[in-house]
């Protein structure tokens, strides 16, 4: 049997994490202070906020989470902070049901196309060291690159036009499925193949994983390290990610949290599975929040490339969707903007929110699918003025 476990943060007590064993196993206290960590090395600061004003919003958003997922459903994290203070997080479920492995802060769980935010923050941190540009073009840095016209911001925001990889390679007669497929065997396919593009570079928005894949080629070859590698020195480490790392499969396929269908029954891997730059980073909550807090330091990243990555890039269609750098958005005619990624891979779904102008941070994974993490978003006007419309089974009251 799976023991749930229902953690509350409490308002900046102590710093160190502290369990009591002996209390009810579905909520405990958390006193961990994720302020208290390396994102303050990037001068990160923010006034505390009032515990009248934790308890408040955390009210309305246990109410959230009992609604979405009730008799302890999700099997999965979740995650509301402001200030990079945590105001409410959950745990439950399983890693592995064969082992019974319980979820908890520290479980890194599959975070599919959330994987794109810290991939994109990793090329922007190699141009903010002036070894590439935005405008650069791909088979400058990659030669067998067979796209003349595509550039890396086009990769970033998705307006490549390149196909996805995951239907070429799902070609018997290109790939054979018995093979794992890596990042540079999409490259030499692309090479090899010249496979059409689905519209001219740069002429509109197509979400592709492929984009992806190819821009952590572009990190190693301008690190000269793995992705795995390169994104430890650059990302992980600095900020203090101790529980987020880059799955390789043959390592990590049998001690890594599994993913599975609605039903708990297991997704079996495939050839796709080795893949890297658009999904598989694993990680958890807290890691991620010490990421989002580090993303408003100058010291972290130039305030002028952030600029450039939380801003939309394809007005082709009318309507408030949009996508940055490595980021989706929603942008209002009040002004307001909502910045989000959702991720999807096998039984895995993610989601990540980030309400720039109020600091907030909202963060939902699972390892058992369920469509409803992508609902976390409804959340914003909880904390600011945020013209979504709420259907009476989402309202927050």
């Amino acid at each position: 049997m799976t023991i749930s476990k229902y953690i509350l943060a409490a308002p900046l007590f102590l710093s160190a994490l502290a369990f009591n064993s002996c209390q009810d196993k579905e909520k405990q206290l958390a006193s961990h202070d994720p302020s208290e960590n390396k994102t303050e090395l990037y001068g990160m600061k923010a006034k505390k906020l009032d515990p009248d004003y934790i308890l408040s919003k955390r009210s309305s958003l246990e109410k959230f989470y009992e609604k979405n997922w009730p008799n302890n459903s999700m099997n999965g994290s979740f995650l509301v902070a402001k200030n990079g203070q945590i105001i409410y997080e959950r745990y439950e479920g399983s890693a592995d049901f064969s082992k019974e492995s319980q979820i908890d802060a520290k479980t890194p769980l599959h975070i599919a196309s959330v994987t794109k935010v810290l991939t994109a923050t990793a090329v922007l941190k190699i141009i903010n060291s002036e070894k590439l540009n935005l405008e650069d073009k791909v088979n400058t840095i990659l030669p067998s690159f067979p796209y003349a016209d595509i550039t890396i911001k086009m990769l970033l925001n998705h307006r490549s036009g390149l196909p996805n990889y995951a239907y070429f390679a799902d070609d018997i007669k290109i790939w054979s499925r018995s093979k794992m497929l890596h990042n540079q065997d999409i490259l030499d396919l692309l090479a090899k193949h010249k496979f059409g593009l689905y519209f001219k570079p740069d002429r509109k928005f197509g979400y592709c994983n492929t984009n992806y894949a190819i821009l952590a080629l572009v990190i190693e070859k301008i690190t000269g390290k793995n992705y795995r590698d390169a994104m430890q020195q650059m990302i992980f480490d600095p900020i203090g990610m101790k529980d987020t790392f880059v799955y390789d499969y043959n390592k990590d396929k049998e001690s890594s949290s599994q993913s599975y269908k609605g039903n708990k029954i297991i997704y079996e891997s495939n050839h796709l599975d080795d893949v890297y730059g658009d999904k598989n980073i694993y990680s958890t909550p807290r890691d991620l929040l010490k990421f989002d807090m580090a993303t408003y330091s100058k010291d972290f990243l130039n305030p002028v490339l952030v600029s450039e990555a939380f801003k939309g890039y394809s007005y082709e269609h009318k309507g408030t969707k949009n996508y940055g750098l490595g980021i989706r958005m929603l942008e209002w005619e009040t002004g307001e903007q909502l910045f989000y990624h959702n991720g999807w891979w096998h039984g895995n779904t993610s989601s990540y929110v980030k309400l720039k102008k109020d600091t907030v941070s909202i963060f939902a994974l699972s390892n058992k699918y369920t469509l409803k993490t992508y609902k976390v978003w409804k959340l914003a006007p909880l904390f600011g003025t945020y013209p979504i419309k709420l259907s009476k089974e989402d309202a927050l009251e």
